[in-house]
C-alpha cells in the first residue's frame, strides 16, 4: 500500500507530466523519478558526486523550477549537492525539499547542500519546506544547507518552513552580500513536538556596499521539544541588517535564541532583537467568546503565528 508521500509525488509527477511550465526534478530514494527542461532552465546530473546544477539563462522571466526530494526507505541516508546558476536580470521561483516516510525502526536521513550563484539584478524566490511520517520508531532526519552568493543588485527571499514529523534537524544558512546593493530576506518557520530537537544556524555577511539583509525567525515548540537559534549578521561595508527572532514555548519545551550582529564598517546599521514566551491566556478567552474551543482557539494562534 503507497504511504500518503508516495501518492504524492506521484501526483505531482503526473501533474507535472500533463504541463509545459517550469523545469522539473524529483528524486525519489536516491534515485531521479523525473526531469523537464525548459528553453532556459536546464537540470544536469552531476559527474564527480551526487547532485545537479541547474542553470538559469540571463534574462529569463516568469519560470519556475521545482525539485523535490522524497524518501519511503527505512534506513536510507541521502546526500546530495545541488547548485544553481542564475544569470544576470533573471527572474524566478525556485521550491524544494524533503518528504520522509519511516515506518522502519532504522534512522532515515537526507542531507542537502543547496549553493546559489545569484548574477547581477536577478531576483530569487527560494521556497523549502520539510515534513516527516511514520509509524516506525526509526529517527526522520534532515540536515540541509544554504549557500547564497549575491552579486551587484541581486535579491533573493528565501522562504523555509518544517511543520511536524521531523525528529532531529541541523540547518546552516551562509549569505555573501558580495556586490553593491544586493539583498537577501530570510524566514523561517518551525514548529517541534515531543522530544523533537532542531538547530538553526545563519551567517550573512554585508560585505558590499549598501547591501541590505533581514532574518526572520518564528517558531512554536511543544511537549518536550527543543530548538536552538544562531543567527549572525556581519556589517563589512555600508549596510543594513534587522535580526528578529520570535518564540512561542509550551509544556515542558526549551528554545535558545542567540542572535549575533558584528558591525566592522562605521556606515554599518545592524538590529537584533529575540522574544520568547507563552500564549497570553487573553487571546485564548478572546476566540472561545467566538465559539472556539480552548484547544481551537490555541491552534488558530499557533497557525497565524507561523503563516
Amino acid at each position: 500500500m503507497l504511504n500518503e508521500i508516495q501518492k504524492n509525488i506521484l501526483a505531482i509527477v503526473a501533474d507535472m507530466k500533463g504541463t509545459g511550465e517550469g523545469a522539473v526534478n524529483i528524486r525519489s530514494d536516491g534515485q531521479k523519478a523525473f526531469r523537464r527542461n525548459t528553453e532556459h532552465i536546464v537540470i544536469e546530473s552531476k559527474t564527480d558526486k551526487d547532485g545537479i546544477d541547474i542553470r538559469i539563462a540571463p534574462g529569463t522571466k516568469d519560470e519556475s523550477v521545482h525539485i523535490p526530494v522524497v524518501l519511503t526507505k527505512g534506513g536510507f541516508k541521502d546526500m546530495v549537492y545541488n547548485d544553481f546558476f542564475v544569470g544576470e536580470g533573471a527572474d524566478v521561483t525556485i521550491v524544494a525539499g524533503c518528504g520522509i516516510h519511516n515506518c522502519s525502526d532504522c534512522d532515515s536521513q537526507h542531507d542537502g547542500i543547496h549553493t546559489f550563484y545569484v548574477g547581477k539584478n536577478a531576483k530569487v524566490k527560494y521556497i523549502e519546506k520539510h515534513y516527516g511520517e511514520g509509524e516506525g520508531e526509526g529517527k526522520r532526519i534532515l540536515n540541509p544547507q544554504t549557500v547564497l552568493y549575491l552579486e551587484e543588485g541581486a535579491s533573493v527571499t528565501l522562504e523555509t518552513s518544517q511543520i511536524r514529523g521531523v525528529d532531529d534537524t541541523k540547518r546552516y544558512t551562509k549569505v555573501e552580500c558580495r556586490g553593491a546593493g544586493s539583498e537577501v530576506i530570510i524566514r523561517e518557520n518551525l514548529l517541534t513536538h515531543g522530544d523533537q530537537k532542531a538547530v538553526s544556524e545563519m551567517d550573512v555577511f554585508l560585505s558590499g556596499f549598501d547591501t541590505k539583509a533581514q532574518v526572520i525567525s518564528r517558531s512554536v515548540a511543544q511537549d518536550a521539544s527543543a530548538q536552538i537559534f544562531y543567527p549572525r549578521v556581519s556589517g563589512d561595508n555600508k549596510c543594513f541588517g534587522h535580526v528578529q527572532c520570535d518564540a512561542i514555548i509550551m509544556g515542558s519545551a526549551k528554545v535558545r535564541a542567540i542572535p549575533e550582529i558584528s558591525c566592522n564598517h562605521v556606515d554599518a546599521s545592524l538590529i537584533h532583537e529575540a522574544a520568547i514566551g507563552r500564549i497570553a491566556g487573553e487571546q485564548i478567552m478572546k476566540l472561545m467568546t467566538l465559539g472556539l474551543t480552548a484547544e481551537q482557539a490555541e491552534q488558530k494562534i499557533l497557525e497565524g503565528f507561523l503563516r
